[in-house]
């Protein structure tokens, strides 16, 4: 298409650092390959996003690429920048869901907070400014649609004496240490999504079947799956095998028993239930569901619940999940409803944006990684890890970031931005090294999140949140 070899194109992304930028380039660059050109308009470019998207199939790729290609012949440099960016999901202007929401709401004169709710709902930002421009009555009647996945509510780190206040009582259940998952069922038909809202129903045939067998029909319910050996869980690495498995699922299925935990219900018999309080939905769950329910305990008394936890740990689950009985389901939002209890408290899930190579005998591999927290929509350095890493598991993490570099700076290179690593530490500090403002102490791995999207990942304004609570002053 620009008449240039592959690896000078590899050369000129590295070098740029953006692959907008770097297609700005070569378009800006190309010799002329035809006589006659056709101007691209809006909707040429729509088509063939779409054309994209519906493509599935052994021959995919190559027909995805055949449509791109085609985009970015009839493409200005300029154009073919933003086709790039569309593509890959990365316009790098500091955008985030909040600057969207604000402007979708002074465009068309609505409340914010409906912009929000509206995008909680239905996920998809485009859909709601459309709904935006019909006013504020067409946001507040969204509804969700079944096999229309919605993000996933999540949960704070914390403490149970941190939750509970003069009179509160919180519902209590196990935190799996499993992959999280919605279930759509409706006339018949079933479907399960991943946390990234990906379809895995063809991987997860067996517990598609047991929960059809569990639930009624019109029906959308949130869990987390869990392997069981012997009747104990696991580790969440053979959940995360199965999601990814595209062939031998049957004999997978018979090798590992996989059961589902379910502990939230968002929609039954066509009412959209996320605006009732939890205690609710479960009340509406149980009724609803013949099996799977995790167990539950409400309490407002710290040692009973210091007891649940240690049940919870000793039956192999990581911890406990603290819930407040009135609050509501808000997709996407990591709020203060929701609480996990967890033995290794201090950790945070950061995106990984660089690496340096190694030394020695892991010369020919990534011996650290630069590490970033999300930030008014940019990813912020705040943290090397060098620790905790097998040798299996770094010739794992070449073979997967090497096609991702995107620019090279002597020893260190730099990635798109897609994996998710989970990284423990003593302390957070703060530091000038990094842009950020703090830095972690002692930073270790503990494992890649693959089942996390990088927008689920730990946020400048959550460490500065820990960092206020661990110093704050204690008073005698």
């Amino acid at each position: 298409m620009t008449g240039r070899r592959r690896e000078d194109v590899i050369d000129q992304l590295s070098r740029v650092g953006d692959a907008g930028a770097a297609v700005e380039e070569l378009l800006s660059q190309k010799s002329q390959t035809s006589f006659f050109t056709v101007e691209l308009t809006l909707a040429d470019i729509m088509a063939g996003l779409v054309e994209i998207s519906g493509m599935e199939g052994g021959r995919s790729q190559r027909e995805k690429i055949r449509v791109i290609q085609r985009l970015l012949s009839s493409a200005s440099p300029l154009e073919g920048h933003y086709i790039t960016a569309i593509l890959l999901e990365d316009f790098r202007i500091g955008v985030g869901d909040g600057n969207l929401r604000d402007a979708i709401a002074q465009a068309f004169t609505v409340d914010p907070k409906l912009v929000e709710y509206a995008n909680q709902v239905r996920n998809d930002m485009g859909e709601v400014s459309v709904l935006a421009l019909s006013g504020e009555e067409a946001l507040r009647s969204v509804r969700l649609v079944p096999f229309h996945p919605v993000r996933m509510m999540l949960a704070r780190q914390g403490t149970i004496s941190g939750v509970l206040g003069e009179g509160v009582r919180v519902a209590v259940e196990y935190k799996y240490d499993g992959a999280r998952f919605q279930f759509h069922k409706q006339n018949g038909t079933c479907r399960m999504y991943s946390r990234r809202l990906e379809e895995v129903t063809s991987a997860m045939p067996d517990v598609v079947a047991l929960l059809d067998g569990a639930l009624p029909d019109d029906v959308i319910v949130d869990g987390e799956v869990i392997a069981v050996q012997d009747g104990r869980p696991m580790p969440f690495q053979m959940v995360l095998r199965r999601f990814r498995r595209k062939h031998n699922v049957a004999q997978a299925a018979d090798a590992i028993t996989m059961v589902p935990n379910l502990f939230d219900i968002l929609y039954y018999n066509q009412e959209m239930l996320i605006d009732r309080p939890f205690i609710e939905r479960r009340e509406i769950l149980t009724k609803v569901s013949s099996r799977y329910v995790t167990p539950q305990l409400v309490s407002g008394k710290e040692e009973e619940i210091e007891d649940y936890y240690h049940d919870a740990l000793d039956a192999g689950h990581e911890g406990v999940m603290l819930k407040l009985l009135d609050s509501r389901y808000t997709p996407g939002v990591r709020g203060k409803d929701w609480v996990k209890i967890k033995p290794e408290a201090d950790t945070l899930d950061l995106v990984v944006t660089g690496a340096e190579w190694g030394e020695g005998k892991r010369a020919q591999v990534f011996g650290s990684f630069l590490l970033s927290v999300r930030s008014n929509g940019r990813l912020v350095p705040i943290s090397r890890v060098a620790t905790g890493f097998s040798d299996e598991q770094l010739n794992w993490l070449f073979q997967t970031l090497q096609d991702d570099i995107i620019r090279k700076d002597g020893k260190m290179v730099y990635f798109e931005p897609r994996l998710v690593f989970e990284i423990g530490y003593s302390e957070i500090q703060k530091s000038p090294n990094y842009e950020g403002g703090y830095a972690l102490r002692f930073p270790r791995f503990i494992e890649v999140r693959e089942d996390k999207d990088i927008k689920e990942a730990n946020t400048a304004e959550d460490v500065e949140e820990r960092y206020i609570l661990a110093h704050r002053p204690v008073n005698n």
